[in-house]
This record gives C-alpha cells, structure tokens and sequence, in this order.
C-alpha cells in the first residue's frame, strides 16, 4: 500500500509530506490514549453491551437490564455508567438513569434511522 496523502485544492491535486501528516497521527493516538486512559475491560463490556442492546430493546436500559446481561453487580454497573457519561463521550442516560444513547446509536428520535440486516431499527447517534 502506498504511503501517500493528496488533499485536493480547487482545480489540483497536492501531496502532503508524510513527515508533517506522520507527525500529526502520532499526536492524535497520544490524545486519544490520554482520553481512554480511564476505560477498564469492565468499561468496554458495559459500552459494548449497551451499543449491542439498545437495538435490540429499542428502549432505554436501566443498570440493572445492563448488570443482568453481564452478571455484573448492579452498583458496580451504575457506577461504569456515571464515568463512561460522565467523559461525555460513549453514552448519555435519561432523568430515570437508564441509557438512551450508546455511541453510535440512540432510542430517541434522530433523523438517521438504521435497519440492521437482523430488522432490528434504531436511530444512528
């Protein structure tokens, strides 16, 4: 595979020097790293979980709907929940605590309505 990036400028293709493009990913994947740095493997099963069930349930799932399908602890669950929402980044729950968007996908109301090929419908996030 090539290792080149062109990023086009009206009428013309220009070549980006790998040396400033290389630059630039390396500083992103630290960011990222530093971001995630908080996630457990108990984190990445509650966020996988959650992303796998909402279509699925196409409803909010409470912590305890979450703890149940993990055999996890219910405090433990809702304890992942408040820090997962709480870096704004995987999910977002309702005033009841259940969640209603896992990234990418949301219970509520979106113009971009998903189909999988198993029928299950949910809103992309």
């Amino acid at each position: 595979m090539s290792n080149k990036l062109m990023s086009g400028f009206w009428r013309h293709m220009l070549m980006i020097p790998p040396f400033l493009w290389e630059k630039q990913i390396s500083k992103f994947r630290r960011r990222i790293e530093a971001e995630l740095g908080f996630m457990s493997k108990e984190h990445q099963l509650v966020h996988h979980c959650v992303v796998r069930e909402l279509p699925r349930v196409g409803g909010p799932l409470s912590p305890e709907f979450v703890a149940n399908k993990l055999g996890l602890p219910p405090d433990r669950v809702k304890v992942i929940l408040n820090e997962l929402e709480k870096h704004m980044t995987f999910l977002f729950r309702n005033s009841e605590g259940a969640v209603i968007w896992a990234y990418p996908v949301t219970v509520e109301a979106t113009p971009h309505h998903v189909t999988f090929s198993t029928g299950e419908q949910v809103y992309a996030a």
